[in-house]
């Protein structure tokens, strides 16, 4: 018997395999993890007005760019931001280099373990925090410390890795998009080069594409002589707010056809989306699944939250805007990939 058959016929079935499957999937229609409805059905509208030659609204291929914000639009943002996590659980290793700051605030309550007072910490204390973890450390160092804790850290709810907490319905909207001849890009608050070290294998996007807060960089050599970036505590880009369309502009060139958000931070970039000429799609996921995810707003009378604040006065201009408000609850069959 030909040995290198069995090999082929095997090759052979699984291409077949794989056929079968796409035309299941393109079957069944995109968006599976959405409910049918309006939300849904403005996706899938939007796509496919600008993708289809002859369409007065088509896009041309290279123009075609949707943005997405990270906490709270891809994956969980609740109770607290990952990089914030990270940044937390980094301070114990800090002060073994640094004993220094067993005694200076907020470092030291960071290290008694007291959840109550760290849960009082302010914005300016947590700006400390963020800087001396995200700073003064080479950058190959950092990004390795950064998938040393990915690969470590569990979400305190679900006990799982944070990676596994992406929204199934967005990562099917991001494999829509793409298949349809759009670029995604990730546009967030969040630390650009703490993202970039997971957003390909987590989103499919790469760090090439990621749009973050971004510090300065230095460069320098090492003792053998290579050349090596130093990250610095000072601030290039704060991607939130107007940071958003600005970073957009200076680090992608084309506005958005599409952007997709959660929060007051991505108020602006909404706007700038949809004030473009042609087809725009502005989208807003409103958390209000208890249940599955969290629920909080304070739009439309749900609990108020200093994370991923969505107000009610957005929530009215999304409406006026003509912004597509996604409820949770209610257009998405499932959360995670992990749900049965």
């Amino acid at each position: 018997m030909n040995r290198v058959f069995p090999h082929r016929f095997y090759s052979a079935a699984l291409a077949t395999l794989a056929a079968f499957t796409c035309v299941l999937a393109q079957a069944a229609g995109p968006l599976e993890s959405w409910n049918d409805g309006p939300s849904k059905q403005a996706i899938v509208d939007f796509v496919t007005k600008t993708t289809t030659a002859g369409s007065p609204d088509f896009v041309p291929p290279a123009e075609r760019i949707a943005t997405f914000d990270q906490d709270g639009t891809l994956w969980v943002e609740h109770p607290m931001y990952s990089f914030l996590m990270y940044a937390l659980d980094r301070v114990p290793e800090l002060a073994k280099a640094k004993p220094e700051l067993k005694n200076v605030e907020p470092f030291k309550t960071v290290l008694s373990g007291n959840r109550k007072a760290i849960a009082k910490l302010t914005l300016p204390d947590l700006e400390k925090i963020i800087a001396a973890t995200f700073t003064g450390m080479p950058v190959d160092d950092f990004n390795a410390e950064v998938s040393k804790w990915m690969a470590s850290a569990r979400d305190p709810r679900w006990k799982r890795p944070y990676t596994e907490l992406v929204y199934q319905p967005m990562q099917e909207v991001l494999q829509y998009l793409r298949a349809n001849g759009y670029k995604t890009y990730i546009v967030t608050g969040g630390g650009q080069d703490f993202v970039r070290v997971y957003s390909e294998a987590a989103y499919g996007i790469p760090p090439e594409q990621v749009v973050g807060t971004a510090g300065a960089t230095k460069y320098g050599y090492g003792k053998d002589g290579k050349p090596f970036l130093t990250k610095e505590a000072k601030l290039l880009l704060n991607d939130n707010d107007a940071g958003k369309p600005e970073g957009i502009h200076l680090m992608i060139g084309r506005r958005p056809h599409a952007a997709f958000g959660n929060s007051t931070g991505d108020k602006q970039m909404l706007e700038y989306t949809k004030a473009g000429d042609g087809a725009r799609l502005s989208l807003i996921l409103l958390h209000d699944d208890a249940k599955r995810e969290y629920a909080y707003g304070p739009a439309t009378g749900l609990p108020d939250t200093k994370v991923g604040t969505f107000t009610q006065t957005l929530y009215d201009e999304a409406k006026k805007q003509g912004w597509i408000v996604v409820s949770m609850k209610d257009d998405w069959k499932r959360v995670f990939a992990f749900e049965e």
